[in-house]
C-alpha cells in the first residue's frame, strides 16, 4: 500500500467539535478505515497545520475519495501529499533511460 502525509487545519467549525467532543478524531480514523484508509500515525502540532496523519492506502484514488469526503463536511482542510520511500526514489534515480529503437 502507498504511504500519504495528511496535512490537517480545523475551521471554525471543527475546532468547536474537538473542544467539545475530543473523541471524535478516532470516530473519523475508524471512518477512513472504512473507506480503505489506514491511519499509521497521527500528531497534533502547532503551527500552521493542526495535524499530520501518516496514512496508507491502496492507491490515489482511494485518497483523493477520501481527503474529498473530510473536507466536504466543513470542518477540515486537508492537504494530502503521496510519499515516496527513499530507497524508491534513488531506485528511480538510478534508472537508466530506455533506449529508443530505431525504425528502419
Amino acid at each position: 500500500m502507498a504511504k500519504y502525509i495528511m496535512m490537517s487545519v480545523l475551521t471554525d467549525e471543527g475546532r468547536k467539535t474537538m473542544k467539545m467532543r475530543p473523541e471524535r478524531i478516532k470516530e473519523v480514523n475508524k471512518e477512513m478505515e472504512k473507506m480503505g484508509v489506514k491511519v499509521i500515525t497521527q500528531y497534533a502540532v502547532i503551527g500552521p497545520y493542526d495535524f499530520i496523519n501518516i496514512v496508507e492506502a491502496p492507491d490515489n484514488e482511494t485518497i483523493t475519495k477520501v481527503s474529498t469526503e473530510l473536507g466536504a463536511r466543513g470542518t477540515v482542510q486537508i492537504m494530502t501529499l503521496a510519499a515516496i520511500p527513499i530507497k524508491d526514489f534513488e531506485k528511480q534515480l538510478n534508472k537508466k533511460p530506455k533506449k529508443k529503437s530505431k525504425k528502419n
